[in-house]
């Protein structure tokens, strides 16, 4: 693999590497979750749904994940 073309970062605490150029967007697909029913953030800052395609991830970035449930 060419060198710098992955990013290491941490989501939900476990060391990860994405491509290069990847948006919050494509992360949440490359996980295979529904972008409808989960929260993220990137760096303790709340990244909102409308935002997620023209936020990318960078070197480093700290991402946590929250999937919610609705239940009754």
């Amino acid at each position: 693999m060419e060198q710098g073309t992955r990013i290491e970062i941490q989501v939900n605490g476990e060391a990860r590497s994405a491509a290069r150029g990847t948006s919050v967007d494509a992360f949440v697909a490359e996980l295979g979750l529904r972008p409808e029913v989960v929260a993220i953030e990137v760096n303790d800052r709340l990244v909102r749904r409308d935002e997620r395609g023209r936020t990318m991830l960078s070197d480093g970035d700290r991402i946590e994940v929250v999937t919610l449930v609705g239940g009754g």
